[in-house]
């Protein structure tokens, strides 16, 4: 495997490369993660089952995208492919280190700067991708409000009823996302989709860094919202991002339906206590909801 892999690495940087150290490195929940180098060029590798192909290529078409936008850094998609029984993803390593309050209101700055990518006219994507290991359908749609009721709060709950939760007042919220979106029209960002404290973090020479994308044209507040979700960024971040993309009124209650995605995701994923966290957060978006 791992001479298929080299063999593709020379043939995508047009130089000879023969891994020579390899060691694990934290890959997330969802892939093996592998730092691969020939003592003068250094790689991060993803590997997952052969079939799950299609979420590296949608993760490096995001991060291409992302990379495009010139806003914020994230890794360069080197190439991916299948070898053996694995699919992979190579990526240009980047030493993480300390991240300072500077550097935390500096990421929050640039990440204010992909947000005002607003080039598409609808939300979505070109192709669906993941979120964590799951579907993610990004269809274009003129509407907000249909997008996020459909193709994520939705999408989700037909998939943690179809694992075994029950969510009473799930057929109440989804008829309540239309008024407790009312009055918002966002324009089409740039996000990174999955923009929680793991897939941010600070290079040794203090560039601000984010990784790990679930690219799509959504709104901006999705990205904010997830990184106030486990855990939360420093206070720095959010100086920074308000001083170039100040927050419009009402996002306080939007982030609550906005993070109910990826905990329904969570759910789906792992299960536990994700379900009475999710139902608490149902309650709390239909007491803000007059006609339901």
């Amino acid at each position: 495997m791992w001479s298929s892999i080299d063999t593709q690495i020379s043939q995508a940087i047009a130089q000879p490369f023969e891994s020579r150290d390899r060691r694990a490195v934290g890959g997330g929940c969802i892939n093996q993660g592998y730092r691969v180098s020939d003592g003068d060029r250094t790689f991060f590798i993803k590997l997952n089952r052969a079939d799950q192909l299609a979420m590296f290529e949608a993760e490096a078409l995001g991060l291409q995208h992302l990379r495009e936008a010139n806003a914020i850094l994230v890794p360069q998609p080197i190439c991916w492919g299948v070898a053996e029984d694995s699919s992979y993803l190579v990526q240009t390593w980047l030493e993480l280190g300390q991240a300072s309050s500077p550097a935390w209101e500096e990421m929050g700055r640039q990440l204010g700067r992909l947000h005002h990518v607003q080039k598409a006219t609808a939300f979505g994507w070109e192709r669906n991708n993941t979120i964590g290991s799951t579907p993610q359908h990004n269809p274009w749609t003129l509407s907000w409000s249909e997008f996020f009721t459909h193709h994520r709060i939705g999408y989700q709950l037909q998939l943690a009823q179809q694992r075994g939760g029950r969510f009473p007042n799930c057929d109440r919220l989804l008829a309540a996302v239309p008024e407790l979106l009312a009055g918002h029209a966002p324009k089409p960002s740039l996000v990174h989709g999955d923009l929680w404290s793991g897939n941010a973090a600070v290079t040794t020479s203090g560039q601000p860094v984010i990784f790990d994308p679930a690219t799509y044209w959504g709104d901006r507040e999705v990205d904010l919202a997830m990184t106030e979700l486990f855990g939360g960024f420093p206070p720095a971040f959010y100086q920074g991002y308000n001083a170039v993309f100040p927050v419009n009124t009402g996002y306080s209650q939007r982030k609550v339906l906005y993070n109910l995605y990826h905990v329904l995701n969570h759910f789906n994923l792992f299960g536990g206590g994700y379900a009475a966290q999710a139902d608490r957060m149902i309650g709390q978006l239909l007491l803000n909801v007059r006609s339901m």
